[in-house]
């Protein structure tokens, strides 16, 4: 897996550039596009999410769109529409946003649930049904979404059913004060965020994500992902564990950290790692308001796994 370390480092490289002192979260972010997983980053106003979202994509030499999520959004303006030429007298397809490569779906929640649902069926299957007609999208198709917790009034939350489809979800946090006194320094005179270009093919991305699935999980490490997922299920203090979807993203996630780390087979300590992030957003405790949701779900996701044995 040396191939698959080496792009890491130099997308890791590139992005770091424009996002300074976030060396762990830019880490998870290639670690879900090695595995073609969406993205969800959920962070205060001015954090660096949408710029992470545009470095991603201009270190890619792939298509990228960005569309800001409003209240009055419609599902056709993401999807796309049949419009009716008078000129050849018959309809023609028109392709939304989403026909693309990298989706950035800035404030994800600022859209209305009709308008969220409609990309359900993209993150999941990789198409679009229109009119009876289902359009394929290119891959890879990977979706980064933004959302901010802090205003409520006006905003429409994510449903569980849409959570499920991100594969991970994740925070960048106040830099520290060194960090935001470099960030500084950087952007005097121009943003570098303008100045970085793309450092990696599609093609080069799509072998890399191949790589990435022929990553060995060993019976016991399955066993022990299935345990963990399980154990959310049962747990008292979770009113709607996770589903087989979250397991399926864990032993993914745990084959890209091991890709990433120059290693053909998934350690225990992978999957421990991966945890938090590709399940925490997938469950539901049980007496905590939506806002608490966060913190909790990932202390009960450290109480599992301080509780499953792993294996030896």
């Amino acid at each position: 897996m040396k191939n698959v370390s080496e792009v890491a480092s130099k997308l890791k490289e590139n992005i770091e550039k424009v996002i300074v002192g976030k060396s762990d979260e830019i880490e998870l972010v290639i670690l879900s596009l090695f595995c073609g997983g969406h993205i969800l980053l959920e962070d205060v106003p001015g954090t660096g999410k949408t710029t992470l979202a545009r470095a991603i994509a201009k270190s890619i030499e792939l298509d990228y769109k960005r569309i800001q999520f409003t209240p009055d959004l419609l599902p056709m303006d993401l999807t796309g529409i049949n419009y009716y030429n008078q000129k050849q007298q018959e309809f023609i397809f028109r392709n939304g946003p989403v026909f693309t490569n990298i989706l950035l779906a800035d404030e994800i929640n600022r859209a209305t649930p009709r308008t969220q649902s409609s990309l359900l069926e993209c993150m999941q299957e990789g198409q679009v049904s229109i009119d009876g007609v289902t359009h394929q999208l290119e891959m890879p198709f990977i979706v980064i979404a933004t959302q901010n917790p802090i205003e409520t009034q006006g905003t429409f939350p994510l449903p569980e059913a849409q959570l499920d489809r991100f594969f991970i979800m994740l925070s960048l946090g106040y830099p520290h004060a060194n960090d935001e006194k470099d960030l500084l320094s950087r952007i005097e005179g121009s943003h570098p965020i303008d100045s970085i270009t793309s450092v990696i093919s599609k093609q080069e991305l799509l072998d890399v994500q191949d790589q990435v699935k022929k990553v060995l999980v060993s019976d016991a490490v399955r066993q022990y992902i299935v345990d963990i997922v399980n154990a959310t299920r049962e747990h008292s203090s979770i009113r709607l564990g996770a589903s087989p979807r979250g397991s399926i993203a864990l032993m993914q996630a745990s084959q890209g950290l091991a890709a990433i780390n120059g290693r053909e087979f998934v350690l225990p300590d992978d999957v421990k790692k991966m945890s938090a992030n590709v399940l925490a957003h997938r469950i539901i405790c049980s007496g905590f308001s939506s806002s608490q949701q966060k913190d909790n779900s990932a202390d009960i996701i450290a109480d599992i796994l301080d509780t499953v044995p792993a294996p030896i």
